[in-house]
């Protein structure tokens, strides 16, 4: 039997209402978006709390506001947060989520300038986005004594070359899923990051994989990965696939149940299942 395939569903980010009116923001919209995507077909769920940034509590409260709604309709779904944006705590909220049912974390493991604009021809923009060697030993670390499978980011090559010494070290916890995020030229605010959306950049990152059994998923961010060329090609060749609004930038407005519905759709096509919540939970060998 092919290999079934995980859909996972980025709802929210930093895209607002005026964006995009069908992005869910308060807990209850994050619970009943995250649901209908479940029940669409989607096996993992990523959200954003709002405001995203205070003490890892107060966090790890206003993720609760919206997972235990979750978890009470689909008991154990597979929802995770994003990191907190205050600074000082960025994963401390993962210690309360993990001993509330967390069972994936997070961790982009390296570093790179993302935030900017395009002015006179030129990029301009002062933020670094940054997780130091340092940061990325401990944040791991962490995830092996909470038992949480990390949700690796890749925005650009190097943090799939970081991932892949801690995999030949045996030191990568398990659960761990590679998100390959490819970029349009406008990439979140106006500048593109690490590789394009193409065939051959999805290549090169499957190649830097090459004896590290983990899952892996493609993703487009700004835009729309599954009315893509690539998303057929990425599931002929074993990935699987991340989408939703945090990350869209196509000509619609769609919601991400339309998102996840279209990206099934072409998981039929390709001949290969959909992956269940089970499935999931296989295939990613959570602890």
């Amino acid at each position: 039997m092919s290999k079934p395939v995980i859909i996972e569903a980025a709802i929210n980010g930093g895209t607002t209402k005026e964006k995009n009116p069908n992005t869910p923001i308060t807990a209850e919209e994050i619970a009943a978006d995250a649901l209908a995507c479940l029940e669409a077909g989607a096996s993992i769920i990523h959200a954003h709390c709002n405001p995203g940034s205070g003490t890892g509590e107060e966090v790890a409260q206003r993720y609760l506001d919206a997972f235990r709604l979750i978890w009470a309709e689909r008991p154990g779904a597979l929802v995770y947060p994003t990191l907190n944006f205050n600074r000082e705590e960025k994963f401390g909220h993962l210690e309360t989520l993990a001993r509330e049912g967390l069972r994936v974390g997070l961790l982009d493991p390296g570093s790179m300038n993302l935030i900017g604009k395009v002015q006179d021809g030129v990029t301009s923009g002062g933020t670094v986005y940054d997780n130091t060697f340092d940061t990325i030993r401990d944040v791991l670390a962490m995830h092996v004594r909470l038992g949480l499978g990390p949700s690796l980011a890749m925005y650009e090559p190097g943090f799939m070359r970081t991932s892949m010494i801690y995999w030949k070290s045996g030191k990568m916890p398990k659960g761990a899923m590679a998100k390959f995020y490819l970029s349009v030229e406008t990439g979140l605010t106006g500048t593109p990051f690490g590789l394009p959306v193409t065939r051959k950049a999805l290549d090169a990152y499957v190649e830097l994989t090459e004896g590290m059994d983990i899952p892996w998923a493609v993703s487009a961010v700004g835009g729309d990965i599954g009315r893509s060329d690539l998303l057929p090609y990425a599931l002929e060749i074993g990935g699987h696939v991340h989408l939703g609004l945090e990350f869209y930038g196509g000509d619609r407005k769609p919601s991400n149940v339309e998102l996840v519905r279209e990206a099934a759709e072409v998981v039929a096509a390709s001949g290969r299942p959909l992956a269940s919540h089970d499935d999931a939970v296989a295939i990613l060998g959570l602890p």
